[in-house]
């Protein structure tokens, strides 16, 4: 879960350092404080869109370091992409004036994607705007699933749709492109043929250009060769004899200074190198024959590789990738060309993707069944008494998501039919649904940290105090975090921070403190009261505090 958040130059915030503990806890203050920047920064930690726009006014660049507990399967991530796996994860995130960002986890780089894989096993953030979406029949959709567990599911149906749309897109072409297929099969044909007689090996051009280049200079550098030796060993003009008599000079010098003892060394590891050298250039020039037919054969393979590549518009030391370019592409070809194999396969591949879809469908009734009725039940306390939720599936066309269209239809009272969710619920009853639907689907979440960021706007009295006592009974099961206005759910929290503003230097600083007792009465009355917080505003306020549940 998350234990720490330091932020600097972010927004209105100039540094923050904030330390977290289990259970239930809210922040509050004024309209404009930077409640909801606290959540945007962490976002930003789990991957979220970088924008030189974050960075506090006249700074050069905005950092957020978030610090959790490592879970065993953020360790497991972390191992499998070579990145150091401990006990705890710092996920740490810079931005900066040009809105270039760098990320870090564990100080080891990462980028946006790989933090957002890492955040999907640490934090679920339900927005403050969560209402609006769930009017969206792809949002429904994605709520119904996230309930039910069915990601495997949706994976494995995505997968077969991408496979079996590849196969009817290739077997299309295929249908309608005969005649064109045939000519460039043909013509891959030929090409494959030349290239497998000639048959270029790895590197050999490199290797028989060499060659090639010893063959045609064979007399020049025989000639070469033995004028070296000559000069260094033919007779007493030679350079290693006369090494030997100035290395016997230097050798009687030292009788009288053994100072020359560096300079009789040099001498004698220079006769020794020459005469290696003297060695060595006998071998050669023993083996260093003019080879004229080798030299013919040579330059004709030459050749051949030469004009192969002129003719099919390459480098001679590209010709062998080449031939292995044409050979996979003639091989994808002629699968491609097999019309009847295609459509076998194109069958096969609908078939599979039909069964998944089906199996998901039969996930997503039984889901549906369990999550309308327990927000039904959730209904009742919220000011919705006799509402009922429903969810249908009717069949719709195949997409990657499966066949099902979904649909959500509430009843605000009784004795009305449900309709469709965006047809009939009010402004109030749609953040009700809502909250309801985040609560219910966050306590099957799988992920230690669950953030509410104001998804209690709409609501009021006796239900803002259900949703607080909501919000405190899922912070039994999960680390829970929620920006408030309501002093229902702000009293039900088991810690409290409090958001505020202040002009420093004639710049708006955003400033986050812990309340303790005292400061929470003080607060809660002055979300009661507004400005002018009476002695019966904090009356109330302890009141509140006392009685919230343990």
């Amino acid at each position: 879960m998350l234990r720490a958040l330091h932020i600097r130059d972010f927004v209105i915030v100039a540094e923050a350092e904030i330390h977290f503990e289990d259970g239930f806890t809210v922040f509050s203050g004024e309209t404009g404080a930077g409640k909801s920047i606290l959540i945007d920064a962490l976002a930003l930690t789990l991957g979220g869109r970088a924008d030189a726009a974050v960075l506090r006014q006249n700074t050069a660049r905005a950092e957020i370091t978030a610090v959790f507990d490592c879970p065993s399967s953020v360790a497991q991530w972390l191992a499998a992409n070579d990145l150091q796996a401990d006990d705890e994860l710092i996920l740490r995130r810079v931005i900066d004036l040009q809105g270039r960002s760098r990320a870090y986890a564990n100080g080891s780089p990462v980028n946006a994607s790989q933090l957002r894989e890492i955040g999907d096993h640490l934090v679920d953030i339900h927005g403050q705007h969560a209402h609006q979406s769930l009017l969206r029949a792809d949002s429904q959709r994605d709520l119904l699933d996230a309930h039910g567990g069915h990601q495997p599911l949706r994976l494995r149906v995505a997968q077969a749709w991408k496979a079996w749309r590849q196969i009817e897109k290739q077997l299309s072409a295929a249908e309608q492109d005969a005649g064109s297929l045939a000519l460039a099969r043909e013509k891959l044909e030929w090409q494959t043929a030349d290239l497998d007689r000639l048959a270029v090996m790895p590197g050999e051009w490199e290797e028989i250009s060499s060659t090639h280049s010893r063959l045609a200079n064979g007399q020049a550098l025989l000639d070469g060769a033995a004028q070296t030796l000559a000069a260094l060993d033919e007779d007493e003009l030679g350079v290693n004899h006369q090494l030997a008599v100035a290395t016997q000079r230097i050798g009687q010098l030292l009788r009288h200074d053994p100072a020359l003892s560096v300079v009789h060394d040099a001498l004698e590891s220079a006769q020794i190198s020459i005469g290696e050298a003297v060695s060595d250039l006998n071998a050669y020039v023993s083996r260093l024959e003019p080879d004229p037919d080798q030299l013919a054969a040579t330059e004709e393979r030459m050749r051949a590789i030469f004009e192969m590549a002129r003719k099919l518009r390459t480098e001679p030391d590209q010709l062998h990738a080449l031939h292995q370019d044409l050979k996979a592409q003639l091989a994808a070809l002629e699968a491609s060309a097999d019309i009847d194999a295609l459509r076998q396969q194109a069958t096969a591949l609908q078939a599979a993707y039909h069964q998944a879809a089906d199996t998901l469908s039969q996930a997503r009734r039984t889901a549906a069944r369990d999550l309308a009725a327990q927000v039904t039940r959730a209904m009742q306390t919220l000011a919705m008494q006799g509402g009922q939720f429903e969810i249908t599936l009717e069949p719709s066309t195949e997409t990657a998501h499966g066949k099902d269209q979904i649909e959500f239809l509430v009843a605000g009272h009784a004795g009305t039919v449900p309709r469709a969710l965006s047809k009939v619920a009010s402004g109030g009853e749609l953040a009700r649904i809502s909250l309801a639907l985040s609560v219910i689907a966050s306590r099957a979440a799988r992920v230690p940290t669950l953030i509410f960021d104001e998804v209690d706007s709409g609501i009021g009295g006796g239900v803002a105090e259900v949703v607080g006592n909501l919000l405190r009974e899922l912070g039994a099961r999960h680390q829970v975090l929620c920006v408030t206005h309501l002093p229902q759910v702000a009293a039900r929290g088991q810690h409290h921070f409090c958001v505020s503003k202040r002009l420093v230097d004639g710049m708006t600083e955003s400033d986050i403190t812990t309340l303790d007792a005292e400061a929470r009465v003080e607060e809660i009355a002055r979300m009661l009261g507004g400005l002018k917080i009476t002695t019966t505003t904090r009356d109330h306020a302890r009141e509140m505090l006392k009685d919230r549940p343990d």
